[in-house]
């Protein structure tokens, strides 16, 4: 198996090339605000395809074609929600620079543990 293959875990399936390992077995899709996703990296973007996305996105007749992103919902220890997005730089940009209110996403809930698998000891306190 080569590392760009996506298999699913839990019954060794390919899965198709657009789902992610993470949220495959997510079929809901939230409009969420652009304004609450926490980004904690900076993105590397092939201006290429952020204006094909743009394109795509733009056309009501393939705009369903784009597919959500991923990201973490972490509820801090005071109750505060957090919405933490590591992948999807390049759709994240188009709908960006298309002034996008709301992007399409696969919402999978985690925690505080999960998230310092991402950023170590820079991981914050989440109140």
């Amino acid at each position: 198996m080569t590392e760009q293959e996506n298999i699913d875990l839990k019954t060794s399936e390919r899965l198709p090339e657009h789902l992610s390992v993470q949220a495959a077995h997510i079929q809901e899709v939230h409009n969420v605000p652009m304004k609450v996703l926490i980004r904690p990296f900076p993105s590397v973007l092939d201006e290429k395809k952020v204006v094909s996305l743009m394109e795509t996105i733009e056309n009501p007749e393939t705009v369903d074609l784009v597919p959500p992103i991923d990201i973490l919902w972490i509820k801090g220890r005071q109750g505060g929600d957090y919405f933490y997005s590591f992948g999807g730089c390049h759709r994240y940009e188009a709908y960006k620079r298309l002034k996008q209110e709301f992007i399409p996403c696969k919402i999978f809930k985690s925690t505080i543990s999960d998230l310092q698998s991402y950023l170590g000891g820079s991981t914050p306190d989440l109140l």
